[in-house]
């Protein structure tokens, strides 16, 4: 009875960021806050919807390097010493505000929220990459692949064996995770470069997605234009992002998540308060970082007023509500114009929900809910499901694009991060010869181990996080350490092998700090 189709589809990512030789590593919590604050969140309006019997479907990337990071014993561990400490923190808060009843509502809010981020971490066995199998078990959710460390493919071209060893490493990876090979894949940083579609093909991918512009100036012209898929020559079908969605979200003028009700995102208790009584939960060299505890709420001005959670649960349910009635809108006037069910895809990285922007998974809950329940207009749809349903479709050759600043590539080739890239070439360009070097001989042992650790240092240099975050101006120094560090790994490697000296110290030592994928084959990379 529907008229139209919406697909969700939610970039899950972090970089591969362990250092077992630090006790504390800041960056490391870029991933603890995920897990507290989009990771734990959605997995449990997941579990309301399934509890409820609510037909729900999504589509999420889960990244090889998030997968490993989420599955590493010493990251779980380091992990519920993070949400004991916050825990404590908590407990120290409720007792701290008990004259502020604004404020102490607040801190019983978050101690009811770690505990149960405790509670979820713990009930999946410390890997939360078992809770996200268990909904893609039960078909409500499709988990897609993505490339290795998440490289930039258009910018990896110059050496095309990178961009195979990227997705079939991936492809490898995602199958012992899942038990079944990835149906779709999203393009690090939606970065496609014409003739892409032939090594997705190859790997056995069904399908990918691409910004808007990458379907509507490919070559001919899509008759539907972004509201259906398109085969690429190949077979391979490309979905184009849906703008007007998107904005409604994305736009910091006109998107949901700068309601003056929301949470304020930049004011923490980690920078607010009194530096002695909140030492024991920053950094131990005294560095203020986010606690995660926020009191106040957007407000529109710099005076902040307390927020209130009641007032932005019911701001959610609206912006849900508000949201579905455009979508509805949208779907009817296309599908009288071009007379079938339009396709809506609307693709967001998954950490605007929970962590950026605070009532995200609230608001995706009650929005998945209303669809269900609410109205007959929109069938929420996967991918994989509307291909199956919808199997003919225009042969289009997308264009090359990328989405971010200005969609063609900029953000990771300017002048801040242009520098990297003849090294990467240079690197994959030795990596495609020792693999050819050592493919027909029998090989093993240390050399073996060798090998495999430098096709390991490229994958990690190649991380277009890198790039991105030079480019960004935020933590310009770890990017630029990370991006020399596996080079100079890589190619110290390289000398070893051909020199045929392998330092075995110093290789134990870089496979215990740099120990993704661990069934890797370096033949791979030719």
């Amino acid at each position: 009875m529907s008229k139209g189709y919406l697909c969700i589809v939610l970039h899950s990512h972090l970089p591969f960021v362990r250092h077992p030789e630090h006790e504390n590593f800041l960056e490391e919590d870029w991933l603890y806050e995920a897990i507290t604050e989009t990771y734990i969140p959605l997995i449990n309006a997941f579990e309301s919807l399934s509890n409820d019997k609510v037909g729900f479907r999504i589509t999420m990337s889960l990244t090889p390097t998030l997968i490993s990071m989420l599955s590493d014993s010493l990251l779980q561990e380091r992990y519920l010493k993070h949400i004991n400490r916050l825990i404590e923190l908590a407990h120290k808060e409720v007792e701290r505000t008990r004259w502020q009843p604004e404020f102490n509502a607040l801190a019983n809010m978050y101690l009811d929220s770690f505990c149960r981020s405790r509670d979820t971490f713990e009930r999946y066995q410390c890997n939360l990459v078992q809770a996200f199998k268990r909904f893609q078990d039960s078909g409500n959710l499709e988990i897609i692949t993505c490339g290795a460390t998440h490289g930039f493919f258009p910018l990896m071209d110059v050496c095309r064996d990178s961009v195979k060893a990227q997705i079939k490493v991936a492809v490898s990876h995602y199958e012992k995770a899942f038990g079944r090979k990835p149906q779709g894949i999203w393009l690090p940083e939606c970065g496609f470069q014409p003739g892409h579609d032939e090594i997705l093909k190859e790997a056995g991918i069904r399908y990918f997605f691409s910004d808007a512009h990458g379907v509507l100036h490919g070559s001919p012209r899509p008759k539907y234009g972004v509201f259906a898929p398109v085969y690429c020559k190949s077979g391979v079908a490309c979905f184009g992002r849906d703008l007007e969605s998107s904005k409604q979200v994305w736009s910091s003028i006109e998107g949901y998540p700068g309601d003056y009700v929301y949470r304020e995102f930049y004011r923490d208790i980690g920078f607010d308060l009194d530096f002695d009584y909140i030492k024991p939960y920053i950094h131990p060299d005294g560095i203020r970082i986010s606690t995660g505890i926020k009191y106040y709420r957007i407000t529109g001005s710099e005076n902040k007023q307390p927020y209130n959670c009641h007032w932005a649960r019911e701001k959610a349910a609206e912006h849900a509500g508000n949201f579905l009635f455009n979508r509805e809108k949208q779907v009817e006037y296309l599908y009288d114009f071009m007379q079938k069910k339009p396709l809506i895809i609307s693709p967001y990285d998954a950490e605007l929900y929970g962590h950026w922007w605070y009532e995200g998974p609230m608001w995706l809950e009650f929005l998945m809910r209303k669809i269900y329940f609410d109205q007959k207009t929109i069938r929420m749809v996967t991918p994989s499901e509307y291909l199956s349903e919808n199997p003919r479709n225009q042969v289009v050759t997308p264009s090359a694009s990328s989405w971010g600043w200005k969609g063609y590539n900029e953000m990771w080739l300017q002048g801040t991060n242009d520098w990297i890239y003849r090294h990467l070439h240079q690197a994959s360009f030795r990596m495609t010869e020792l693999a050819k070097d050592f493919s027909r001989s029998s090989v093993n042992g240390l050399l073996q181990r060798a090998l495999n650790q430098a096709l390991r240092e490229l994958l990690l240099a190649q991380s277009s996080d890198w790039a991105f975050i030079m480019g960004t101006g935020t933590h310009i120094e770890y990017a630029v350490r990370r991006t020399k560090e596996h080079l100079l790994r890589f190619n110290s490697l390289y000398e070893q092998i051909k020199s045929n000296s392998v330092d075995e110290n110093w290789l134990a030592d870089i496979e215990y700090k740099d120990n993704i994928f661990p069934d890797i084959d370096y033949r791979v990379h030719q």
